[in-house]
């Protein structure tokens, strides 16, 4: 539940790939490109690219809609499985959100406050976490599975590595689903 990356100073009605795509773009940002041998975890708002890892379109994904019906496809395990781990993510917002109640309604400071204020909640969550400091709030979402809204996404920005990249990451998405499924049969 540690953030990795940091870039403030977006609007918050900012799609989310707009801004990827310009940190990803900008070589003077930091953003910490996975190795090739790994990826992030994306929403469908997101291109299922190198490095991107995507749930598949039009399927079940959030984890309410496990709780009526199991999965049965192989395209629903993977799903399943991709939104538990994104889960982590959700709750590390949930605690972030919870403790800086700044972050959502930011006060009326100059820009560049507001932009220090977010990163300074971001690195003293961080230090919380990293330290191992017994702290409430992690302790209560530790555990906790939140049923996330379900938010599509949207917009036509999205991060275009190439042909080639969105094949590889296709390929190794239907490895993982197959495998998932393989492994829940037996």
């Amino acid at each position: 539940m540690i953030f990795t990356f940091v870039w403030a100073g977006w609007e918050g009605i900012a799609h989310d790939s707009r801004v990827l795509k310009e940190v990803a773009s900008n070589p003077t940002s930091g953003f910490p490109f996975p190795p090739p041998d790994k990826y992030y975890l994306c929403d469908a708002a997101y291109t299922n690219t190198r490095g991107f890892l995507t749930p598949y379109r039009n399927t079940r994904y959030w984890l309410a809609d496990f709780r009526r019906r199991r999965p049965i496809s192989k395209e629903e395990r993977f799903n399943h499985a991709h939104a538990q781990l994104r889960n982590v993510i959700e709750r590390a917002y949930g605690v972030l959100k919870a403790r800086f109640p700044i972050l959502k309604q930011m006060a009326p400071y100059p820009f560049p406050v507001q932009r220090d204020v977010v990163i300074a909640c971001f690195a003293v969550h961080n230090f919380i976490r990293k330290y191992n400091i017994q702290d409430e709030l992690f302790m209560g979402f530790e555990e906790m599975n939140m049923v996330t809204h379900n938010v599509q996404g949207g917009g036509s920005e999205s991060i275009e590595w190439g042909l080639e990249d969105t094949e590889y990451m296709t390929t190794l998405r239907n490895q993982i689903a197959n495998q998932l499924f393989s492994t829940a049969s037996n």
